[in-house]
This record gives structure tokens, C-alpha cells and sequence, in this order.
């Protein structure tokens, strides 16, 4: 085997280089190469070795992709632990690799003989374009073996400059930040126990001022739930890295002897011209998944902000019909159903329908939804319990915490059920099972509102995925909802078994613009929860016209969180215009590349998607806020086939432009017909909205 590795995929190269006895490191990850024999690439390995310089080791450094304090690299080191304080600094030697070209994989195996360690390496380039790394470490010797860190890396080279990460709170998910990528490192630490409101989603390393459309960037995802780390490390000897895994609590792995750990998958995508590229990797990887939802996605109206806790029969009835004629799907069951539950302070683990509420049981409600041509849903948090219910009363032990003489502090009434005791698991896979059952549910709304606080996360997120994976599989049609405190777990660990999130407890459309616009850098607009509210936000109390609300929830899942029956007329009939053009185009949103004009005026933004085949699009102009200037210019529309001709016209129901206009757009009443490439390069003369308004635009091809 040829011990120079080039992968090609989607514009992407990867060139990997397997010479000596050390593990691998990445020559390069980026832009492609082309399709040059290895033997033209060799040269590579060489035009990569840097000087040595003074009072530095005699040799260069070896980056790895799981760089080796022994080895002499000094940053943050790859794999960390000790075996009672010895073989703290692990010296890997590879004795095998196996190479799947077809499927563009290596596999690595190493071993550190003196530290009783096997170490094994998975990397690869999907058909996507992105780079899916992990490693497993076992313990070879005779006693235990402490693993305190397992952190994967990929280079990025000297002209990323900038970095680009992602923070958030509840209800303010996925909020952008930018700085310059500086020497020494950038650590984004989640011990949240869930992927958390603040979790950075993607870690982003660019050229300075790259955006959207333009600039080289690199971009590391790593796929796990429950705690983990990201980071960014610049050295004084001008190596670069993005690095990341689980992040592990002391004492949370102990490996006993022939024990095994594996790291979560970590991703990596690259964008020639800027983040959709690189998003649009992730898109694509996403949709070409056994697992991706297949069915078109349907239009779900959710109880929640409709009737939160109270509920009964005939209410519900009346919505389940009004959301029918507006259009809707499925119809989701929220919070309150169960035993004791009238607020928040009691009942969770109790899954059984309360009767004083429901009398005869769910089965009237379902009949009436499924009456009306929808699938029902169910709202449930598994992984939590209320001390004010049955279960905690029965099973006080079965409460996770780190002492059994103390609880964690509580959040919104709860504590967090210990998954990874197996009782407590066989009870709530039990009750679960039993519900999907005996009511024939389709789908669940999966919760998780609290963080786990001072408790191991590791052994709970691996049960959670096990009862997940458990219900799937004897519920093959079930699909799930990641829900926790809104947009708190999103990642691809736990998309691998559920088939959307809900992205944001708040769905007050200008906030939900912002959520949805940085959550999309990693996932495509099917797998996105957004709905249409009330016209007074519930979250933040703004009022918002119907057409901003659905014209903004318009590309993503839709979905209903109001109480219609408190609907005008004349509201319900434009709503279901909305819900219509959205069944329209569903087939379009969700199938085509997603892009986004780096427009120069940040109150004015600019989406859209492009069918696969270029014969199609769908713009949004979207005032965020006051312009400077006024009236609105040029918009340009990205992504068109260049050589091709397009019809563009606004788009019914939002081609209704509010603003302060005192005459019409001459191109707005008629069209115009204009190549791609001068949409793209030159644009269009926008209409002036007031700010918190949007209007839709069709490309059609000629």
C-alpha cells in the first residue's frame, strides 16, 4: 500500500500521510487536488516539513490526528490518562491499517506496549465532502486505566485567521461570535450533560471576513449529546488545529483490563467560497443517510402555547378541527397528559393517562385527529422525574446524583432519572412501549428541560441513545422530536436517531430568523422545528404580523403553536394559504441547496433555496431591522445556474411588500427575466419593507 493516501470527494482532497511507524497526520484537508496519481503527490510529504529552529526539538514535530505530548507536541494532547499516575504521555506505534478506497476509509491500529494501551483509528472522507473521524482506546494491561481525554484533530492551515463559534441561552439558541484565531487555544466546553443552549454546534476557522458566499473556511463538529469540548489551538511554531470529543468527567471512564472507549464521531467540512458550502456538505451528508426521513414532512400543529396545561376533550377537538382546515398534518399532544400533571412541579415519570383529566382515556382525541386525516403525537421527557410523583416516591434511589445524601440542585421541579440503572430503564422503556402500542402513536415529542448538575453524563447520554434506538426498532414508523428547553440537543449524535429538533422554544419570528439562520450551518431546513405563533410572541411579547410568522417558518418543518380557535376568519384563511404554498413547495425546501446573500446592509437579509438541478428557486428578503439608507438598492439572489435565463417574480402570499412606498417597483408588477449569473453579480432593485416584514421571490428557469 502506497503510504501517501489521497481522498477526493465533493471538491474536497484529503491527503493523508501513513509513512514510519508513527500514526497518520493530515498533509492536507481542503481544495481539491485533482485526480493525481499518489506517486505525483509525493512531493507533498516533503514541501510540508518545516525547519527546525533553535532550542526546538532536533526534528520537526509530527501532528497526528491524535497528537502525542510524546512526540513532542506541546498543545493539547490527543489522548490523556494515567494507570495509578503511570503511562501519562502514550507512544503510539502503528502495526496495522487497512484502506477502503471505494468508500474512501482508513482504519489505523497502534499500540503503546509500555502503557498497556491499543489504540484504533477510523478516518475517512464521505461522498459529501466532509472528514468523519474517531478513535477507540483499550486497555491492554493488567489494571485499571483512567482515560481523561480522547480529542481527535484536524489541521487547518496558516491563512485561517478567523474564528467563528456559536453561543445562546434558552430561548436565544445558536447566537454567532467572531474573533481573530490568535495563538495559544480557543476552548468551548459543554458540561451541561445535553449538547446545551450555548453549545458552539460548529467551530468554524476561516479566512478574515469570510462569510456566506466568500472565503476559505474549515469547519468541526463533534457528534455527542451529553458533555463535550471543542477547541482551537494556534502554536508558536504556526501548527493549527481543530480538536474535539467527550469531554469526561474524573473518574467517569475507568477502562478495566480489555475495556474499550470510543470517542463520538468528529466532523469536518470545508467551503471553497464560504459557510453554505460548508454547510451544504452537512446538508447533503444528512439527506443521503438510511435514516433521513423519507415522507414528505408534515404540517404539525403543537398544543403547547395553544392550551399549555389545560386541557380537555372538547377544547382540544375544536383546535384539532381548526387546524385541519388550515392545512395541518399532525397533531402533537404537549405537556399535561399524564398523571398529576397540571403545572410543571409534578407528575414526570408517571407515564400513564391521567384519568381525572381524561376520563375515557386518549383514545377519543386520537380518533377525532386521525378523523380528520392526522397523525397523532405525544409529548414525553423519559430522562426526568418530578420528586413530586409515584415513581420518585417509590424509587427515591433511582434519582441520579453524585452522593446518595444529596440531591442536585433542582430545575423547573425536577431531577434527572438514572437511565443507566437498569430498572429504572426497563420501567420507562416499558411505559413507553406500552402508550406507543395500546394508541398507535406516530410520533413523539421528545423533551429534556433541565441540565444534568453535578452527576456523570457519559452512562446516561449512552442510555438515552439505547432507549431511543430500542423504540425505533420495535416501533419502526414512530419518528421523534429532539426537544430540550427548546434547541438544548442538537447534534448529529442524537440526529442519528430522531428526525427533527425543535430549534427554539422561542418562535417570535425575528428571534426565530437569527436561530434558524446559524442552526442551518449544520442542518437543512426539513430537520428544523418552526411554527407560527400567536401574533403577541408568548416568549417575548412582540407582535408580529402573520405573514413575517410564516413566511419565516416557511422553509423549515412547519408548524402551528397557536390556539386557532381564538383565530379571526380572515386569520385562519391566511394561514392556510401559507400552509398551502408550503405543502407546494415542500418537495423544493426541502430537497435543494440552501443559500444566502451576503448582503451589505445587515438589516436586509437574504435566504433562499435552489433546486438541485437549478430550474427552480425561492427567496426571502427579510427587513430585520431599520436600514441607513432608504430606499432598500440591489439585491443579488446566489446559487442560479449562470448560464441560464430566469423568470423572477414575487411569490404569493408574500408578495405583498409593507413599507413606506410611494410607487411600485416597475419590476415588481411584471417580472423580469434576467441570466442567473446577473442575479448572482449585479441583482435586483428591492422593495422598501418595514422592518420586520419579508417578502418571497420565484426563480424560475426559461
Amino acid at each position: 500500500m502506497d503510504d501517501l493516501l489521497h481522498f477526493r470527494a465533493a471538491g474536497t482532497s484529503l491527503v493523508l500521510d501513513l509513512s514510519g511507524t508513527g500514526l497518520p497526520r493530515i498533509v492536507h484537508w481542503g481544495a481539491d487536488l485533482g485526480a493525481s496519481a499518489p506517486g505525483r503527490l509525493a512531493g507533498l510529504r516533503t514541501a510540508d516539513v518545516p525547519q527546525t529552529v533553535p532550542n526546538a526539538l532536533d526534528e520537526p514535530v509530527p501532528l497526528s490526528v491524535l497528537p502525542q505530548q510524546s512526540a513532542g507536541w506541546l498543545g493539547t494532547p490527543g489522548l490523556s490518562g494515567h494507570r495509578a499516575g503511570r503511562a501519562a504521555a502514550p507512544a503510539f506505534t502503528v502495526h496495522g491499517t487497512s484502506v477502503q478506497e471505494e468508500s474512501r476509509r482508513l482504519t489505523v491500529e497502534a499500540v503503546d506496549a509500555d502503557g498497556g494501551l491499543a489504540l484504533t483509528l477510523e478516518l475517512g472522507l464521505t461522498a459529501a465532502g466532509l472528514v468523519r473521524l474517531r478513535a477507540a482506546v483499550t486497555n491492554t494491561g493488567d489494571g485499571p486505566y483512567h482515560l481523561t481525554e480522547l480529542t481527535p484533530a484536524l489541521p487547518v492551515p496558516a491563512q485561517a485567521t478567523e474564528l467563528l463559534d456559536l453561543t445562546g441561552r434558552h430561548l436565544r439558541e445558536r447566537a454567532p461570535q467572531r474573533h481573530a484565531f490568535t495563538l495559544g487555544t480557543h476552548l468551548r466546553e459543554s458540561r451541561r450533560g445535553r449538547t446545551g443552549s450555548d453549545a458552539t454546534l460548529l467551530l468554524t476557522a476561516g479566512e478574515a471576513g469570510f462569510g456566506f458566499r466568500s472565503g476559505e473556511v474549515w469547519g468541526l463538529h463533534v457528534a455527542w449529546s451529553g458533555n463535550h469540548r471543542s477547541l482551537a489551538e494556534r502554536t508558536p511554531a504556526g501548527q493549527a488545529v481543530l480538536a474535539g470529543g467527550e469531554l469526561l468527567l474524573p473518574g467517569e471512564i475507568l477502562l478495566a483490563p480489555g475495556a474499550t472507549y470510543h470517542s463520538p464521531w468528529l466532523y469536518g467540512s470545508y467551503g471553497r467560497h464560504g459557510l453554505d458550502e460548508l454547510a451544504g456538505r452537512f446538508h447533503r451528508e444528512l439527506r443521503a443517510r438510511d435514516g433521513h426521513p423519507a415522507s414528505p414532512r408534515p404540517v404539525t400543529l403543537n398544543t403547547w402555547e395553544a392550551v399549555y396545561f389545560d386541557q380537555d376533550l372538547a377544547t382540544l377537538e375544536r383546535l384539532a378541527r381548526a387546524a385541519a382546515e388550515a392545512g395541518a398534518e399532525r397533531f402533537v399532544l404537549d405537556d399535561g397528559w399524564f398523571r398529576g400533571r397540571r403545572d410543571d412541579h409534578a407528575g414526570l415519570g408517571d407515564w400513564y393517562v391521567d384519568a381525572e383529566v381524561w376520563p375515557d382515556g386518549l383514545r377519543p382525541l386520537i380518533e377525532t385527529v386521525r378523523g380528520l386525516g392526522m397523525q397523532f403525537g405525544l409529548w414525553v421527557e423519559p430522562e426526568m422525574i418530578n420528586p413530586d410523583s409515584g415513581l420518585a416516591r417509590a424509587h427515591p434511589d433511582w434519582v441520579l446524583a453524585a452522593s446518595p445524601s444529596r440531591l442536585p440542585p433542582a430545575s423547573r421541579h425536577q431531577q434527572v432519572l438514572d437511565l443507566a440503572r437498569p430498572e429504572a430503564y426497563a420501567y420507562v422503556l416499558a411505559r413507553l412501549d406500552t402508550l406507543l402500542r395500546e394508541h398507535g402513536i406516530d410520533y413523539l415529542k421528545w423533551d429534556h428541560n433541565r441540565d444534568l448538575v453535578d452527576a456523570a453524563a457519559h452512562h446516561q447520554t449512552a442510555a438515552a441513545y439505547r432507549l431511543m434506538d430500542e423504540l425505533r426498532a420495535r416501533h419502526p414508523q414512530l419518528e421523534i422530536e429532539s426537544c430540550a428547553s427548546g434547541g438544548a440537543r442538537v447534534d448529529l449524535g442524537v440526529l442519528e436517531r430522531t428526525d427533527r429538533v425543535w430549534t427554539s422554544d422561542c418562535i417570535d419570528a425575528l428571534e426565530r430568523q437569527r436561530i434558524q439562520r446559524w442552526t442551518g450551518l449544520l442542518l437543512p431546513p426539513e430537520l428544523l422545528g418552526a411554527h407560527v405563533g400567536a401574533p403577541i410572541a408568548h416568549t417575548t411579547g412582540r407582535r408580529h404580523t402573520l405573514d413575517f410568522r410564516a413566511g419565516t417558518a416557511l422553509f423549515c418543518h412547519f408548524g402551528i403553536e397557536w390556539d386557532l380557535t381564538s383565530a379571526s376568519a380572515a386569520e385562519r384563511a391566511r394561514l392556510a394559504e401559507w400552509v398551502a404554498l408550503h405543502r407546494t413547495l415542500r418537495p423544493l425546501l426541502h430537497s435543494g441547496t440552501v443559500v444566502h446573500g451576503d448582503h451589505p446592509d445587515s438589516a436586509l437579509w437574504v435566504h433562499g433555496v435552489v433546486a438541485g438541478d437549478a430550474g427552480r428557486a425561492v427567496f426571502a428578503l427579510v427587513q430585520m431591522a431599520t436600514s441607513v439608507q432608504s430606499p432598500a438598492g440591489r439585491v443579488r439572489l446566489p446559487g442560479l445556474a449562470p448560464d441560464a435565463d430566469y423568470r423572477l417574480s414575487p411569490l404569493a402570499p408574500g408578495d405583498r411588500p409593507e413599507g413606506p412606498v410611494t410607487s411600485a417597483l416597475p419590476w415588481w408588477e411584471r417580472g423580469v427575466t434576467l441570466p442567473g449569473r446577473v442575479l448572482a453579480e449585479v441583482g435586483v432593485q428591492a422593495p422598501t419593507l418595514f422592518p420586520e416584514r419579508l417578502v418571497l421571490l420565484e426563480a424560475v428557469r426559461l
